[in-house]
């Protein structure tokens, strides 16, 4: 059986798509404006193409810092018309200062307004259209879980917040004939029936999320179907690399024993090129960084006196590469008995945590001493956050392979800190360990960059806690 010829687009064709076009979009009705309209304080020519290399480089720089690309707020126009006003704003500014790469200033001050109503307009109607078609359910890639309920539970829960044009259309369960989902929408078929399941459901792909066998009559006959389905070209899947490839977690928890065959490290932890431009960011960025740690100390200082009485920093130790402990230092930002009752974790709306010290975290203008610790080389700009030696001993006992996020460097900023919620939990707690781990297992120079400008997007929205 063949597999049906639907259109749909993974999650990294759909970035792709969206960057281009919002290049095309843009350059194309900048040049019908200036056609039409006589507009001609930009020009798409031999003679200045460097104007259009840097008009691109700016809109994807804060296309990306403003979230244009974040599949799930794609899919909504409120959020995109907020934001794609915001990224070509801080665009045509950035653009018109840049001195010999762009064009003079016009005299008619209307050819900027122009300009910006152009982009604007270019991008809401492409956006617009991504939207009501490619985001249409017409679109959308439908997949059919195979395995123990117990394992299709974390799939289904994952997959629900992650992907939005990835649908789970139903479930054959392969474990125990008493268990069952809750999930209403989600409905069960039979293994006997999956080639006739796979034409009526219009499947795209199958994920199989089992490593046990408990009905071996099911299970032959499925392996059969299988079996002949791969052989026909149509797609089965690990649940392990669709889940990574789909939350960018990696599910340590289900992995198990197989954990070091499947978790390859990136090449990057020991590629000599990548660790000394590394080093060398981290020594250059965190001399700036403590250079404006210097220039805010004197307003921190004296606000602290008034809103927050007590020390102005704080040390701690935490645990860093390798399981070495060192001194964390970080402007003070809870109460001077906020830790009377022995170590506590870190909530939200922490009623420790004083009215200066909430802006200070907002902002993360907290760990800005932490630049010292960069400087010295106990952490990097970016890699998984310090933990507290009590509790690293805490989750190790109840996390799987906790202390490997111990290899690399802790870090300021991580991609657990941009993507996962804030929250104390054991289950906030597995969320982060599964984002260190994803990074250690792809670190590199594209996945760094993206958490800077993650990181600049917390920054901007004043989304830090």
């Amino acid at each position: 059986m063949a597999q049906k010829s639907l259109i749909h687009f993974d999650i990294s064709e759909r970035k792709v798509l969206l960057r281009i076009m919002d290049i095309f979009c843009v350059l194309f009705t900048l040049t019908i404006v200036s056609v039409v309209f006589k507009f001609d304080y930009f020009s798409i020519t031999a003679d200045y193409w460097g104007w259009t290399v840097v008009l691109i480089g700016y809109l994807m720089l804060f296309s990306t810092i403003f979230e244009l690309y974040d599949l799930q707020k794609a899919s909504k126009f409120e959020i995109v018309l907020k934001n794609v006003i915001l990224t070509v704003s801080v665009t045509v500014l950035f653009f018109m200062l840049t001195p010999y790469f762009t064009p003079s200033l016009p005299e008619n001050r209307l050819q900027i307004l122009f300009f910006f109503l152009s982009m604007v307009g270019a991008l809401l109607l492409w956006r617009f259209a991504y939207i009501t078609l490619i985001s249409s359910p017409r679109f959308y890639k439908k997949a059919l879980l195979i395995g123990d309920v117990a394992e299709l539970k974390l799939m289904v829960e994952a997959l629900q917040k992650s992907d939005p044009n990835y649908v789970i259309t139903g479930y054959i369960n392969t474990g125990s004939k008493e268990d069952d989902l809750d999930y209403e929408e989600l409905q069960q078929f039979e293994a006997t029936h999956l080639k006739s399941i796979i034409e009526e459901q219009h499947i795209n792909e199958i994920v199989v999320a089992s490593s046990k066998v408990k009905s071996k009559a099911v299970t032959a006959s499925l392996l059969k179907d299988l079996n002949s389905l791969l052989i026909e070209g149509f797609p089965i899947k690990d649940y392990t690399q669709v889940y990574e490839n789909l939350t960018y977690r990696v599910p340590v928890q289900h992995i198990g024993k197989d954990f070091y065959k499947f978790f390859l490290f990136s090449r990057s932890n020991h590629n000599k090129f990548y660790l000394s431009f590394l080093r060398g960011f981290d020594i250059v960025i965190s001399i700036i960084g403590l250079a404006l740690c210097l220039l805010i100390i004197p307003f921190v200082f004296v606000i602290n006196l008034f809103a927050n009485k007590g020390h102005l920093f704080y040390t701690q130790q935490r645990v860093g590469k390798n399981a070495k402990c060192f001194a964390i230092l970080k402007f003070r930002t809870m109460s001077k008995d906020a830790e009377i009752n022995g170590p506590q974790w870190a909530i939200k709306n922490d009623n420790r945590i004083t009215s200066f010290g909430k802006f200070l975290r907002r902002a993360r203008l907290d760990e800005m001493p932490q630049f010292l610790n960069v400087l010295k080389g106990d952490m990097s700009i970016i890699g998984p956050r310090p933990e507290r030696p009590v509790f690293v001993n805490e989750l190790s006992k109840t996390l799987p392979f906790y202390k490997t996020r111990h290899i690399i460097k802790p870090g300021l900023t991580g991609w657990a800190q941009v993507k996962a919620n804030y929250g104390s939990s054991h289950t906030d707690s597995l969320e982060k360990l599964q984002y260190d781990l994803y990074y250690i297992k792809h670190r590199g120079l594209f996945l760094d960059l993206n958490i800077l400008l993650k990181t600049f997007s917390t920054i901007l929205f004043y989304r830090g806690q």
